[in-house]
C-alpha cells in the first residue's frame, strides 16, 4: 500500500476523489462514527480507524468507489449488517469501509422462475417474508436471520437451522453481480435452473469474505413454501446419547426438517434469559422436525428412535405454536450464552458419525482448561458451535480461552472435520485455514486472490 492512505493528505485526496461520484452524505469521515464501523461481533480480533465509511446506493456508486481505491491503492473492507462472528468485516487502517446496508432493494421476485433478484444489503427475514407471499420460501436461515444481510450471507456461505435438509446459501445463489477490485462489473452464474457454462465463478465468490470483489446483486433460486414443521423434544442423559440418536435418524433414511441440540449449559443459560422452561436437569436437549406431509407420524418413529437410543423424555409439539416455541429457544441460544461472559464462538463441523466425539472432546477441553463451554449445534449435518464463556478482564482465563478455541478447532480437524461450516474464517482462523488447507491448497488459493485483487486491496489480511 502507499502512503496515501496513512497520511493526512492521503485520507484529504481520497475523500475529496469519493465525493466526486458520491453524495455529500454517503462519505462520512467523522472519526467517532467510523469507529463503530471496525468490528463485526467476533472477538480477538485486530482492527484499526478506517478512513472513512462509505454509503453507496446504486452499482455505480460502488464502481466509482473501487476504481478510486484502485488509483490510490486504499484499502477497501465491505460490510453488511456486521453480524459476523470471524472478524471478516474488521476494518484496517486508512481503508474505506465500504458498508452496503442501503442498497436493500428486492429487484424482482418471480414466482414462475422461483427466483428473486436483490441488491446485498437485503435483510434475510424480509426476503423470506418477501417470498412467503408469493407462496415461496428462500430456505437459507442463520440464527440472525432477522437482522444478517443477504450479501453478508454470501460473504460467509452461511447456513442455519434447517440446512439438514433445504442446504446452505451456496445452493441457492444462481447468479452475481460482482464489482471487481478495478471498478469493473462482472456478471457470474445465470437465471435459469440449469447451467454449466464456463467455470463456476458463481461458487468461488460465495464464501470469499469480500477478499476477491463486492457482490452488488445476486440472483436466488426460491423454492416452494413448505407446509408448517411440527418439532419434538428429546431429552437424554449424556450428549453421546443423543448423538447416536441423530445418527440413527439419518441411518434409517428419514429427512428432517432441522435437527438442532443444545447441551445443559445452553438449556440453562436460555432459560435464565426467557424463562422457557426447558428442561435444564438434562445432559442434551435434541429438538428435530419435520414438515412432511405427515410430520406426526414422521415425529413418532423418530420419537421411537430417540428412546431407542436412551432418551429419557420426548415431548412432541401439539402444533405449529409449541413448534415455533421450541425454534425460538434454539436462535437464542447464542444471545444467551453471551450474558454468561465474553464469548468466543467456535464453529467445527463433523462428520455425524462422529459428532458425539466431538462433543465429548469439547467436554474435555472445558474441563482441561477449566472453562465453561456451552455448545449447540446443527447435529443434522454435524455443525457444531462450541461457546467458550470467559472473563475478559482475566488475562490468564482470556489466554486459557483462546487456547481451549485453538484446541477445539484441532479437534475437529483430527476427526475429519473442518474449522468454519458457516461462520468464515476471517482473522479468526487465518493460522488454522492454512492447516486445514494444506501448502499447496493455500498455494492456489492465493494465486486465485491475486487474479481478481492483484493489488491486494480487498478485504486485505482475511483468509489468509
Amino acid at each position: 500500500m502507499t502512503d496515501l492512505r496513512t497520511t493526512d493528505l492521503g485520507v484529504t485526496d481520497l475523500i475529496h476523489r469519493l465525493r466526486k461520484g458520491l453524495p455529500e452524505a454517503a462519505v462520512v469521515e467523522d472519526p467517532d462514527v467510523t469507529a463503530s464501523y471496525r468490528t463485526d461481533m467476533a472477538g480477538f480480533c485486530e482492527s484499526a480507524l478506517p478512513a472513512c465509511v462509505v454509503f453507496p446506493e446504486t452499482v455505480e456508486q460502488v464502481q466509482h468507489v473501487m476504481r478510486t481505491a484502485s488509483e490510490l491503492h486504499v484499502p477497501v473492507v465491505p460490510q453488511g449488517a456486521r453480524t459476523g462472528l470471524s472478524g471478516g468485516a474488521n476494518t484496517v487502517a486508512g481503508c474505506v469501509a465500504l458498508s452496503l446496508v442501503k442498497m436493500n432493494r428486492i429487484l424482482e421476485l418471480d414466482p414462475v422462475n422461483r427466483i428473486a433478484v436483490v441488491e446485498p444489503g437485503v435483510i434475510n427475514a424480509e426476503l423470506s417474508r418477501a417470498a412467503g407471499r408469493h407462496g415461496l420460501s428462500y430456505p437459507p436461515d442463520p440464527s440472525s436471520w432477522e437482522s444478517c444481510t443477504v450479501g453478508g450471507n454470501i460473504g460467509t456461505g452461511a447456513g442455519g437451522l434447517c440446512c439438514v435438509k433445504y442446504g446452505v446459501t451456496a445452493e441457492y445463489v444462481l447468479g452475481l453481480d460482482v464489482v471487481l477490485a478495478d471498478g469493473r462489473l462482472l456478471r457470474t452464474g445465470r437465471r435459469t435452473a440449469k447451467g454449466v457454462a464456463g467455470y463456476d465463478l458463481t461458487r468461488l465468490f460465495v464464501g470469499a469474505e469480500g477478499t476477491l470483489g463486492v457482490v452488488v446483486g445476486a440472483v436466488l433460486a426460491l423454492r416452494p413454501a413448505p407446509p408448517p414443521q411440527l418439532v419434538l423434544a428429546a431429552e437424554f442423559a449424556s450428549t453421546d446419547e443423543a448423538c447416536r440418536a441423530v445418527c440413527a435418524v439419518m441411518a434409517a433414511g428419514h429427512t428432517p426438517s432441522l435437527m438442532e441440540l443444545m447441551d445443559t449449559t445452553t438449556v440453562r443459560a436460555v432459560n435464565a434469559m426467557a424463562q422457557m422452561g426447558l428442561p435444564d436437569s438434562t445432559a442434551a436437549l435434541l429438538l428435530v422436525g419435520f414438515d412432511g406431509l405427515d410430520p406426526a407420524s414422521d415425529l413418532a418413529a423418530v420419537g421411537e428412535l430417540c428412546r431407542e437410543a436412551g432418551a429419557t423424555e420426548v415431548v412432541p409439539a401439539a402444533d405449529s405454536g409449541e413448534s415455533e416455541l421450541l425454534l425460538e429457544a434454539r436462535r437464542l441460544a447464542l444471545p444467551a450464552l453471551d450474558r454468561l461472559g465474553t464469548t468466543m464462538i467456535d464453529d467445527v463441523a463433523v462428520p455425524r458419525s462422529r459428532l458425539g466425539e466431538m462433543l465429548a472432546g469439547v467436554d474435555r477441553i472445558g474441563r482441561e482448561f477449566d472453562l465453561t463451554i456451552g455448545v449447540c449445534a446443527h447435529a443434522g449435518d454435524g455443525n457444531t458451535h462450541p461457546v467458550v464463556v470467559f472473563d475478559a478482564k482475566d488475562e490468564a482465563e482470556t489466554a486459557r480461552a483462546r487456547e481451549s478455541f485453538d484446541a477445539i478447532m484441532g479437534l475437529g480437524l483430527s476427526l475429519g472435520g473442518t474449522i468454519t461450516g458457516e461462520h468464515g474464517v476471517g482473522l479468526l482462523k487465518k493460522e488454522w485455514l492454512a492447516r486445514e488447507l494444506g501448502p499447496v491448497g493455500l498455494e492456489v488459493q492465493r494465486q486465485l486472490k491475486g487474479v481478481f485483487d492483484p493489488l491486494g486491496i480487498m478485504n486485505p489480511g482475511k483468509l489468509f
